[in-house]
């Protein structure tokens, strides 16, 4: 489950539990500019949502987890595991922010896969990677077609059949 806290002045804290795994991504933003910073943390499983509060000098956050507390504080947009006891929390000194600005976020939906694009004669897939243009077309990624081999005379480059002796365009014998 992935949470959206807004810490106010354009700050946000998004944080997710993957497996045993904490991670927090902290985003500023301002007219123009952003800045994205994320950090991963082995925290355990949670058992309980996790509960942030503000201090003088950032956000703390307390997880509840399968191998105990875990406290992570972030102070603008370095975060760090506290090596101390979650209970030593000192929550007198911290004033809690309310449940209602900690959102669930919505889960991520898989992107669609992407549609060929064209542009005039021109047309571009990306599964297999193919490109048409006119009677120009390339392929990556995919073996050539499986009919006949095409050849071409090694003289002037003109299209042959495969039981030709000689080329129809300059007469080079073909072998």
């Amino acid at each position: 489950m992935a949470y959206l806290c807004e810490l106010g002045g354009n700050q946000k804290v998004y944080l997710d539990n993957q497996g045993s795994q904490t991670v927090v991504t902290t985003v500023s933003s301002s007219a123009g500019q952003q800045q994205q910073s994320s950090s991963g943390f082995e925290t355990g499983i949670w058992t309980a949502p996790p509960m942030m509060y503000r201090t003088p000098g950032g956000v703390v956050l307390k997880i509840q987890t399968d191998r105990g507390d875990r406290i992570i504080q972030i102070q603008g947009q370095s975060t760090a595991m506290s090596v101390e006891n979650a209970d030593r929390l000192p929550v007198r000194e911290v004033a809690d922010i309310p449940t209602a600005s900690m959102e669930t976020m919505k889960p991520m939906q898989p992107m669609k896969p992407m549609q060929p694009m064209k542009m005039g004669d021109m047309e571009m897939n990306a599964n297999p990677m193919q490109m048409r243009m006119g009677n120009m077309e390339m392929q990556m990624g995919t073996p050539p077609s499986m009919g006949t081999p095409r050849r071409f005379c090694t003289q002037c480059g003109a299209s042959v059949k495969a039981d030709d002796r000689f080329c129809g365009s300059c007469g080079h014998r073909l072998s």
